[in-house]
């Protein structure tokens, strides 16, 4: 292998390197860092060409729909300091995705690294099955009501990773070993990520369900009864896991409450969320035009929380962290500047996936489905601008355009034009005895 063979690798393996450390914590900055260093490098050495064939233009576009509310937020933030800090730490993510877009321009990159991505995600599977079976895990004993798995009791970010992650562990197990494989893959994510105990993650995991589900069936005819046995299988599992997790069934027994009907008992069902999101809009309606600032939410909380809200803090003045919902997350903490940048981005990644050619939207897939359920606006979410989640999400989004690079649609054109060249050379040999 030649010296820039080796250095493709490597760009590969740090692209990967932020998905195997994320469990860990902060160190998974670590490859980020080094790759912001290689787009620099990148950059000085190549200069524009660095970034010939790939989606440069429209990781900026997307860069700034994320990063200029920041911006205009923090100039009268409620915790200047915090939010200022948030907008120069987030700059990072301009660099590395464009560095992901270079690493994974080539089709054969981009399908190992699908595949290496399925592969990281099935051994997280592994972990957390036989911390269902032992009680223990590589990180540790599990989390007294939750399924943590490797990210330990600590950290219970396990089943809204796996959902999120879920397109690509199925799609390379329907690519890799057909439907039985997609079945298969679907069971052995069920569980765990029902156990972890994120009813966030549970939505996620059923709309990768119902897309999945209607690509094998492509009919509402057959679509439905499929459906029907997917959900029975749920109510079977959950069935079974109810007998075996005291707290999987207090989880399940509070998300009931909801058909109580009274406000406080919906609350409660939701885990106080209403709360958060009284909170949420009365922020938005003092701060309407930037918002209290990016990570701000928890600083000015208090001031808008209602009386015995379980939120409070009163001895720091605190409340949660964060909104708990895209959409109020982006108004409050950014405010109505923050939710035009956040529409402009969502149409241009639209628009990059309506004007790709057939093989670049098959690469995007999965990458688009995975960000579409984990952004998807009648769920709860992690906090967007938050370092982990934030990462998570800008990891996943420079997936999303490197499937868009033409070097890869070139590789892909070259094949399919060998391919036709072959076919067209196949008739004249058959011909030629005649």
């Amino acid at each position: 292998m030649t010296a820039a063979g080796r250095l493709e690798i490597a760009a590969q393996w740090l692209v990967l390197g932020v998905l195997i450390l994320l469990p860990v914590g902060r160190i998974s900055e670590l490859p980020v860092l080094i790759a912001c260093i290689g787009a620099f490098l990148l950059v000085a050495l190549l200069r524009g060409h660095a970034w010939n064939g790939t989606a440069a233009r429209s990781v900026l576009l997307l860069f700034a729909s994320y990063w200029l509310p920041i911006l205009f937020s923090a100039f009268d933030a409620v915790n200047p300091h915090k939010t200022w800090m948030v907008a120069l730490e987030t700059l990072r993510f301009l660099p590395f995705a464009l560095f992901v877009a270079w690493a994974l321009r080539d089709a054969d990159a981009w399908q190992r690294c699908q595949l290496a991505i399925a592969a990281v995600v099935g051994l997280w599977l592994l972990d957390a099955w036989v911390q269902m079976a032992t009680g223990y895990s590589l990180a540790g004993a599990a989390e007294q009501e939750r399924l943590a798995g490797i990210f330990g009791a600590d950290n219970l970010k396990l089943g809204p990773a796996l959902a999120a992650l879920s397109p690509f562990f199925l799609h390379v197990a329907r690519e890799r070993t057909g439907r039985w494989g997609l079945l298969l893959a679907f069971l052995l994510m069920l569980a765990p990520i029902l156990l972890a105990g994120s009813r966030a993650a549970w939505l996620t995991f059923a709309l990768v369900t119902c897309v999945f589900a209607w690509r094998e069936t492509r009919s509402l005819r057959r679509f439905l009864p499929l459906l029907l046995g997917v959900v029975l299988g749920i109510v079977f599992s959950i069935g079974m896991l109810w007998k075996e997790s005291d707290g999987f069934q207090a989880r399940i027994e509070r998300s009931l409450l909801v058909f109580n009907g009274n406000a406080q008992a919906i609350d409660q069902a939701s885990a106080w969320r209403l709360s958060i999101w009284a909170a949420a809009i009365d922020m938005i309606r003092a701060h309407p035009l930037n918002g209290v600032g990016a990570r701000g939410f928890r600083n000015d909380y208090a001031e808008h929380a209602r009386g015995g809200d379980p939120f409070v803090d009163a001895k720091s003045g605190e409340g949660a962290a964060h909104a708990h919902q895209i959409v109020l997350e982006v108004l409050s903490e950014t405010g109505i500047i923050g939710l035009l940048c956040w529409i402009f981005g969502s149409a241009t990644a639209i628009r990059m996936f309506r004007r790709a050619t057939p093989a670049q939207r098959q690469r995007a897939f999965v990458p688009a489905l995975a960000l579409v359920v984990t952004c998807n606006p009648l769920n709860t979410h992690l906090a967007f601008y938050s370092a982990w989640w934030g990462l998570f999400f800008w990891w996943l989004l420079a997936l999303y355009c490197a499937a868009f690079s033409r070097v890869a649609q070139q590789a892909d054109g070259d094949a399919g034009d060998h391919q036709g060249r072959a076919d067209q050379h196949q008739p004249q040999q058959l011909a030629s005895p005649r």
